[in-house]
């Protein structure tokens, strides 16, 4: 087994120096904008925020697989801390707590064991057996199916679904000619961002029929429509380019991302609904929490990594033949 380290491809490095340099296009215009008395401090805190979050995750991604399990890793810590801190818990569960933030680095030895099976059922099957059991061992029954129901559900989407993000960086590379899983994961990062500011720019300019008032009050029809066009033509003409999939592959996952971005969403918004919270937490700046990011690519990960496998790599083909 060896580690699978490399420098980024060029693919990798046009798509960073793009980022970087649309991020630094739109700090100018709020430079302009504020010293014409305009520009809010809201926006001035998330565009401060977006440099961190982006090199935070870039800087990994130049080093290579194994640093950005690392960082991956973390991010999976800080999301279902986040999780379990904005949801009801019972006091005895609390050695259960230590367990379920036990799953991460243990998922994250399986990735880097390029051990696929197992990183399979390891969550969804195992953890969920053992921390059901756990929870048994302290003979108290009230409220045991909502606070399993809290776990099981934490540690899928942020612990599980994004360890989809880690593990494309632990597919064989050569399968993607030159551009490298680093591009690969950039691909799905910058789509699934893409989406959600997609989606807020057409709502927030043209929208005006809602979708789901109750459970997410700005969510229009134009908005998710005209976020799913420009997300769709994104994916369909970079798609290829970036990845190892081709002009149909590219077309399947472009109808199909921005719907399950959308979900993904919406999903977390009727959770902090329900527990009538806004924010996760106030960790980013402008952005609330950690899984307010991450909420829409905690469902486009899973779904863009079996596309990826089973288009590019063959069923269930882990290496390249």
């Amino acid at each position: 087994m060896s580690f699978p380290f490399s420098l980024p491809s060029n693919t990798s490095l046009t798509a960073i120096v793009l980022i970087y340099g649309l991020l630094g296009l739109a700090s100018l215009i709020y430079l302009f904008q504020k010293q014409r008395g305009g520009g809010s401090d809201e926006l001035a805190a998330r565009l401060g925020s977006w440099w961190v979050i982006i090199t935070l995750m870039i800087v990994p991604l130049m080093l290579g697989a194994l640093p950005f399990l690392l960082i991956m890793s973390f991010i999976s810590f800080v999301a279902l801390k986040e999780f379990l801190s904005i949801t009801p818990g019972r006091m005895e569960d609390r050695p259960i707590v230590v367990a379920a933030y036990l799953t991460i680095p243990l998922q994250a030895f399986f990735i880097w064991l390029h051990a696929y099976g197992i990183f399979l059922i390891l969550v969804p099957v195992y953890a969920f057996l053992v921390l059901a059991y756990l929870m048994t061992t302290y003979g108290k029954v009230e409220r045991f199916l909502p606070s399993i129901g809290i776990f099981h559900w934490a540690l899928m989407t942020t612990v599980y679904n994004l360890g989809y993000v880690s593990y494309i960086m632990f597919l064989p590379g050569g399968c993607n000619g030159t551009a490298g899983n680093a591009a690969i994961v950039l691909f799905l990062l910058i789509a699934t961002q893409l989406n959600d500011v997609a989606q807020y720019v057409w709502g927030k300019s043209f929208g005006k029929r809602k979708i789901l008032p109750s459970v997410s009050p700005n969510k229009t029809w134009e908005g998710f429509i005209g976020g799913w066009a420009t997300t769709a033509l994104f994916i369909a003409i970079v798609g290829p380019m970036m990845t190892p999939m081709q002009f149909p592959e590219s077309l399947l996952f472009a109808a199909l991302m921005p719907l399950v971005g959308f979900i993904g969403d919406v999903t977390m918004s009727a959770i902090k609904r329900d527990l009538g919270v806004k924010d996760t937490s106030s960790l980013i700046p402008g952005h609330g929490g950690a899984l307010d990011r991450l909420d829409s690519l905690t469902f486009t990960a899973p779904l863009f990594f079996h596309l990826l496998v089973f288009t590019s790599y063959g069923p269930f083909a882990m290496s390249c033949s």
